[in-house]
Order: structure tokens, then C-alpha cells, then sequence
């Protein structure tokens, strides 16, 4: 397993939050309306304006996720299960053990429960291509960082790019360290193991050199090869730290769909904390909604969604210019992935 780094905590709250007694189980708990709101009818508990602001001021401190208003059903039907688990009858009594424990095993709960882990074997393939360009031409060995790891879709896509890139031999010199927030997903990540239907899309070239067939009592199912697995190292990290703790530099760092649950400040955090980790030329890969062109003027857009670094190894900045995309269509038209 990997080494966990805790996650940055918020303060404690105030001292008049005292911490709640805790609630027998057993005990019936009434339905509670809010006239106010449709979907609050039948809930089992209660959950005010002043619950949600909350949720959102403490997920915003924790791990710099803005909740959007039409975040609130959401948060509620997830975080209902913690309160279930811990035998709470309110969200004021939950929040308020959330900050008086302040333990980071609930901590850890509260922080999966609200993120968003949508992903998906070579998602917006066009940057597949891309980096398989770019990496012959970098001093060896690469090295890259996939930040949003998810279940691992994106990670393995990586390593499987770098050895159709670089070649077996090749590939062997090269590592992804792929991190993400939520431990959960980085544990069945790790596993590397998947559903077939998850992996239909790709081609059978694919399919035949990097994973392996379940039977019997896993038909139905793949897993990585372990060839595949061996690229990749996982860590659990939150972008919000003001320090990584990592000492090494990336030829390339994908952080796709994930800036997009962060307001403009740590936006500029992030990417800040992201350029000193960089090899000089270094490409970082954003996702189809976000845009960092008037966030920072540390990266300059070069393609669809991917920018460039503009210090060179002399710490310089460098002029603009567009990435070749004849070359990446051609690639992605042989790699028989679907977009």
C-alpha cells in the first residue's frame, strides 16, 4: 500500500461548539420538511441553509472544493450516510463532531463522500497522442504525474501510452505517480481491476497487451498487466497542501477535471505550486471545460486544452508556439480508441 500523507485540516471551530452526545441507533427518527425546498420532502433529516453553508465553508478549507448551490441534494444524500454510520439524529451534531474530534479518519470520510470521481480509459483521447509525441523526444527517463487519479482509468491510459511510445524496454525507465484525495478510489485503483464493460471501447490490440482476462469466478471482469501496474505508483495527496512532498520533476502533469471544483484563487494556487515541479518544456493537460490562459502566465495555451511551460531550463520564458497537431490525429487514428 502506499504511504499516506494526512490531508490539511481546518482549525477547530469556535469554542461554543460543544461536541455532540451521541444518538442511539436504535432511536426512531421523525421526517423532517422543509416547505421550502421540493426535493426535501420524506427526508430523514433535517438539513437547513445553514447546514449546507457549512458543509460547503468546511469542504472549501479542507480541500478547496466550491460547492455550487445545485451541489445541495447531493451533499445531503451523501453525507446522510455518515450520520446514519455514526448514529447522529442532525447535520449541526455531525459538523459539529467533525471539527470538535477533528479525526482524520472522519475527516478522510467527509472529504470522499463530496468529491467526484468520473473517469474512464483514455477520456478526451485527443491528449493521448499528444503526450505520445512528446515523450521520444524528452531526456529519458519521463516521468509523469497524473494528480486526479481516480479508480485509475487515467493513470493505466498514461503507462499504456509511454509503452506504446517509448517501447517495453524503453517504458521500463519511465514511472506515473498517480495521487488523488480519496482513498477509496486509489485503493481500487491500486487493485487495478475492472469491469469489461469499462474497457469495450478500446481496441482489440489493446485489450490483448494490456490486460488479462478473468474467468470462472471473475468472467466478466479484467486486470491490468503487470507490466502495466509496475509503471505506476499510488499516493494519496490533497491539491490544496502548500507542500506536496515531492522532490522530483514531472516532463508532464495531467490535472484534468479537476480545477473546475476549485474558485479562481486556488486555481492560481495549485498551478503556482504545479511550475517548480516541471521539467523545462514540461506539458501539463487540463480538462475540456477549464481554462487557465488569465489564471497564470507560468503556462501558455499550445493545443487543445494542453499549455506548455514557459520557463526553460535556464528559468527563462519562453515565445509561444503551437503544438503539431497533424502528427497527433494520425497517431489517434491508429490507436482504434473511441473518443
Amino acid at each position: 500500500m502506499m504511504t499516506t500523507r494526512a490531508q490539511q485540516r481546518p482549525e477547530r471551530a469556535s469554542p461554543e461548539r460543544a461536541s455532540p452526545e451521541r444518538a442511539s441507533p436504535e432511536r426512531a427518527r421523525p421526517e423532517r420538511v422543509d416547505p421550502g425546498r421540493p426535493s426535501d420532502q420524506a427526508r430523514d433529516f433535517e438539513f437547513t441553509s445553514a447546514d449546507f453553508a457549512r458543509i460547503r465553508e468546511l469542504i472549501h478549507r479542507s480541500a478547496g472544493i466550491s460547492l455550487s448551490d445545485h451541489k445541495r441534494d447531493m451533499a445531503y444524500s451523501r453525507l446522510a450516510r455518515r450520520l446514519r454510520a455514526r448514529g447522529l439524529d442532525t447535520f449541526r451534531q455531525y459538523l459539529d463532531l467533525l471539527e470538535a474530534e477533528n479525526d482524520p479518519a472522519e475527516w478522510e470520510a467527509f472529504t470522499n463522500a463530496l468529491t467526484t470521481n468520473l473517469t474512464a480509459f483514455f477520456r478526451e483521447a485527443h491528449h493521448f497522442p499528444i503526450l505520445a509525441d512528446f515523450v521520444p523526444r524528452r531526456a529519458q527517463p519521463v516521468s509523469v504525474w497524473c494528480s486526479a487519479a481516480s479508480t485509475g482509468e487515467e493513470p493505466y491510459s498514461i503507462a499504456m501510452t509511454l509503452i506504446e511510445a517509448l517501447g517495453d524496454s524503453g517504458a521500463r525507465q519511465a514511472s506515473v505517480l498517480a495521487t488523488d484525495i480519496d482513498t477509496q478510489v486509489l485503493a481500487k485503483a491500486e487493485a487495478g481491476v475492472y469491469q469489461f464493460d469499462q474497457v469495450k471501447h478500446l481496441s482489440p490490440e489493446r485489450l490483448k497487451r494490456f490486460f488479462l482476462k478473468g474467468t470462472g469466478a471473475h468472467a466478466g471482469m479484467v486486470k491490468v498487466r503487470p507490466e502495466v501496474r509496475a509503471l505506476v505508483r499510488f499516493e494519496q495527496l490533497n491539491l490544496t497542501d502548500r507542500d506536496y512532498q515531492l522532490r522530483s520533476q514531472f516532463d508532464a502533469i495531467f490535472c484534468r477535471n479537476v480545477m473546475i471544483y476549485f474558485d479562481k484563487p486556488t486555481q492560481a494556487q495549485v498551478l503556482a505550486r504545479f511550475e517548480p515541479l516541471m521539467k523545462a518544456g514540461g506539458l501539463l493537460f487540463a480538462g475540456h471545460s477549464e481554462n487557465f490562459t488569465y489564471v497564470t502566465q507560468a503556462f501558455k495555451l499550445r493545443g487543445q486544452t494542453v499549455y506548455e511551460l514557459t520557463r526553460d531550463a535556464a528559468g527563462a520564458r519562453t515565445p509561444s508556439r503551437a503544438i503539431g497537431t497533424a502528427s497527433a490525429a494520425a497517431h489517434h487514428t491508429a490507436s482504434g480508441v473511441a473518443a
